[in-house]
């Protein structure tokens, strides 16, 4: 007997395509390339590892045997994570947490999926995470607990549809693809590779989220800083200014080394969406600007849902009718973050006075 089929969706082949190419990281496809040349040579050296080592009657170095069976260890991997959410895991359905089943199926439609991904909650314990994997030609998204309130509502709905649509993104970009991680299985053991592609590609189901649900941005962000309790009363807007502000090499190495990018450079690039998140060097340009930006400057193209972020009024600033001005007729539904208060100074200024007025809690 085979588990059910994942439900289908009226889209013709291809459709994901348009949005992954708008959405993409720019050096996603580069970091990805270094990475599959660097995990064949690491191959070439594992094969004649285990040669030298049968003409010298000796064993082989564990990490070339590794490489020699990924495809069995990768296959298999995935398949008892996939078992371990079908036996343990509370799956996602019409009935079952309905809220969070329609949010998965409404961001595989605007994906373009021509299937709506399997999804299961599993226990938190108290961490904010999700994640997106597959099997075979099976695909499926986990979301911990702790996102959820009791009785399975969303604890933030917009920041959960942004967490959804985050992991369906990488869905979308092929992220979970058995051949893509095949060929970047010795990666993950070069420093810098790995962890710099792993990085691209957070980057791009962040565009994921922000194309489908901008307005989530800042409460998921905030929720990853602070938790489930704490993160409603997250100073978004002040952890993305410190991106431009925490220099060091220390910082370069924590966010180099990391899987993810450090959350300040991520709630930066989420917030000014004017150039694509940064992968080894930190942010250069504050987001407080005086003068109003052109849309067309914009990298990522305002026609599939983004929204420029409007420059705020900075302290002792006049009154301008041009700041978050949007273009009349433009899709966007809503923005990753507020506008900062007009209290607020420039973060780069050297000054010791303390930023203004709190701006309350996150939304609820």
């Amino acid at each position: 007997m085979k588990p059910p089929p994942m439900t289908p969706l009226p889209a013709p082949p291809g459709s994901q395509v348009p949005m992954r190419r708008a959405v993409r990281h720019p050096r996603e496809i580069l970091t990805l390339v270094v990475a599959v040349v660097g995990s064949f040579l690491l191959l070439l050296l594992a094969i004649a590892e285990v040669v030298n080592a049968a003409d010298e009657d000796r064993t082989p170095d564990v990490y070339a045997l590794a490489l020699l069976f990924a495809p069995v260890l990768l296959w298999f991997g995935r398949g008892q994570l996939w078992a371990q959410q079908r036996t343990n895991g509370i799956k996602l359905t019409p009935s079952q947490f309905p809220e969070a089943h329609a949010m998965l199926a409404d961001a595989a439609a605007r994906s373009g999926l021509p299937y709506v991904p399997d999804a299961w909650v599993v226990g938190g314990n108290g961490l904010i995470n999700a994640a997106a994997s597959g099997h075979g030609f099976r695909r499926f998204v986990i979301v911990y607990s702790d996102l959820l309130e009791v009785g399975g509502a969303a604890r933030d709905p917009d920041a959960l549809r942004f967490v959804i649509a985050h992991e369906v993104g990488h869905i979308a970009a092929g992220h979970t693809s058995y051949w893509r991680m095949l060929g970047t299985f010795a990666s993950q053991w070069v420093p810098l590779l790995g962890s710099t592609l792993s990085r691209a590609q957070e980057y791009t189901a962040d565009n994921y989220g922000h194309a489908l649900v901008p307005q989530g941005a800042r409460g998921a962000m905030a929720t990853l800083a602070g938790g489930k309790y704490l993160g409603r009363s997250v100073d978004a807007d002040a952890m993305a200014d410190r991106a431009v502000t925490e220099p060091g090499f220390f910082v370069w190495t924590v966010n180099a080394a990391a899987s993810h990018p450090v959350l300040t450079w991520r709630m930066h690039a989420l917030r000014d969406r004017r150039t694509p998140g940064r992968l080894l060097w930190r942010p250069r340009a504050p987001w407080l600007w005086t003068q109003a930006v052109d849309p067309a400057s914009y990298s990522l193209p305002a026609r599939i849902g983004f929204e420029p972020t409007p420059p705020p009024r900075l302290l002792g600033a006049a009154p301008s009718s041009s700041y978050g001005t949007v273009p009349a007729g433009a899709p966007g539904v809503g923005r990753p973050f507020a506008p900062v208060d007009a209290t607020r100074p420039d973060p780069t200024a050297p000054s010791d006075a303390p930023y203004g007025p709190p701006q309350g809690p996150g939304p609820a």
